[in-house]
């Protein structure tokens, strides 16, 4: 409207200017300078006028400029940092694209904008602290467009402060444009009960119409099977099966030698992100009086069924470890000793029985320790856990782990094995009651039944329980069925749901 108004402008100031001159040309002869004055100042005013009606025009055609605020991301956290800038002051940007990535001590997560419009001002410099509720980013917003007052959008994968899995969504904060949530409100459907597969768990308009497809039983064409390899552990043969051409690989970096670092003078920064986090937590944790407790299992059998189940899982473009046999026979336990599954309030008043079995997985990342867990492991087989570890290691490896994947865990284990050592001393993360830590697998001379010495493939296991809710006794009898399941791999059938 802007380039039509200024060629309108041109045309009239070119009119004015001719009709001028011709008016000045003929009373040239007639009248003297003093009556030329007021003609050439009513031209003027009129030019004048009509210049700034132009520019007002132009001002009015400018979105309005909109505070892009930092909202709350959830679990307390009040301030994060930030990372990187996605964009810059002038740049244009739409819907759910990426602004930038704060860090906040528990996740990465990554800002999208709700507006489309031009970024007219950055609030603040990589590395610094931003605060929930203040601007981030001045958005100024493409005139006409309709500005959407509601909460920011904060887009973390899938964002929900519950755990939800495809069988069950519990108060899941959906992600979804304001068309999909149009045509989700036009066939009455909850965008809670929708599983979103866009990215970081936002609901496409694809989603909606496959689960209306699910309720009226139409047939959709199958979406295309894509799973992430993750490298095996230690004692994993060397040579791997062929991938399907659909499976995406992730690759694993080489383990390197830490390269030494000398320097000339002490160095004072301040702790931030996860090193805050752990200041945090594991104060929390040494307020628990610890109990612990140690035993070996004697994984022969396992290393041969894995062995055997190995080939078939990759044909399915997913790397078999033992971690998802050491996680579902955790659920399995826990099954009997719920009381491990469980959380205390503050001030140890109240227990709450967890419903879920979020176990947590100790992962080691180049951002520091983190403790991604997978979701309703009751729910789900062997096969299904290790798809999760797949996606959750790849996440980890690319520093993309979110709130969702680091929180609302139940029970943790810790692989310390995969690195080296045997036992540990593991520290339980509030507010759970009982960790475990896995050590290597060793093979190890065994006596047999009759006094053989035999191989045998022997883990050392080492837990910790809070003893203000959980006696010896328990601890001792949950390792024990823990270790039966793991032993004789076959009765994990026998409880399979």
């Amino acid at each position: 409207m802007a380039a039509v108004t200024r060629g309108s402008f041109r045309v009239f100031k070119r009119l004015l200017s001719q009709q001028y001159y011709r008016r000045c040309y003929r009373l040239q002869n007639l009248r003297s300078d003093q009556t030329l004055q007021p003609l050439t100042f009513k031209c003027d005013r009129i030019l004048q006028m009509f210049s700034n009606r132009t520019l007002h025009t132009a001002i009015m055609s400018r979105g309005p400029i909109v505070q892009f605020k930092l909202s709350d991301i959830g679990e307390g956290i009040m301030e994060v940092t930030v990372k990187e800038w996605y964009v810059k002051e002038g740049d244009k940007v739409s819907q759910f694209d990426s602004i930038c990535e704060v860090q906040s001590d528990k996740a990465s997560v990554t800002i999208t904008s709700r507006y489309d419009g031009v970024i007219r001002k950055l609030y603040y410099d990589v590395d610094a602290t931003a605060l929930v509720g203040k601007p981030l980013v001045d958005i100024e917003t493409e005139s006409g467009s309709e500005v959407i007052q509601e909460e920011d959008v904060v887009e973390t994968p899938a964002m929900a402060r519950e755990e939800h899995t495809h069988q069950e969504i519990k108060g899941h904060k959906t992600q979804a444009t304001p068309a999909v949530r149009r045509l989700a409100m036009e066939n009455n459907i909850k965008l809670s009960e929708v599983v979103g597969t866009g990215k970081d768990g936002r609901i496409l308009k694809e989603d909606i119409l496959n689960f209306l497809a699910k309720q009226t039983g139409a047939i959709l064409p199958p979406t295309p099977f894509q799973e992430v390899q993750t490298p095996g552990p230690a004692l994993a043969p060397a040579a791997a099966a062929p991938r399907p051409v659909s499976t995406v690989a992730a690759t694993k970096p080489p383990l390197t030698t830490p390269t030494p670092v000398f320097t000339s003078k002490d160095v004072t920064e301040p702790l931030k992100g996860f090193h805050k986090a752990m200041v945090k937590t594991m104060t929390a944790a040494l307020k628990i009086p610890h109990f612990g407790y140690c035993d070996e299992v004697d994984l022969s059998r396992l290393v041969a069924l894995r062995a055997e189940l190995r080939p078939m899982a990759e044909g399915r473009g997913v790397k078999l470890s033992y971690m998802p046999f050491f996680i579902k026979a955790a659920s399995l336990g826990l099954l009997h000793f719920p009381i491990l599954n469980a959380s205390v309030d503050e001030g140890c008043q109240n227990i709450t029985y967890k419903a879920s079995h979020n176990v947590g997985l100790a992962m080691d990342t180049s951002q520091g320790l983190l403790v991604p867990n997978v979701k309703n492991v009751q729910l789900l087989s062997v096969f299904d856990i290790a798809c999760e570890l797949n996606r959750l290691q790849a996440l980890g490896a690319a520093g993309q782990l979110g709130t969702t994947e680091l929180t609302g865990g139940t029970f943790t284990l810790s692989n310390i094995g995969s690195i080296g050592g045997t036992y540990a001393k593991p520290v339980i993360l509030p507010p759970e009651v009982a960790i475990g830590a896995l050590g290597k697998i060793q093979v190890l001379p065994r006596f047999d039944a009759a006094g053989h010495v035999f191989p045998a493939h022997i883990m050392k296991v080492s837990w910790s329980a809070d003893h203000r809710i959980i006696d010896g006794a328990t601890m001792c009898r949950f390792s024990n069925l823990w270790r039966e399941y793991l032993e004789n791999p076959a009765t994990m059938v026998l409880d399979l749901k």
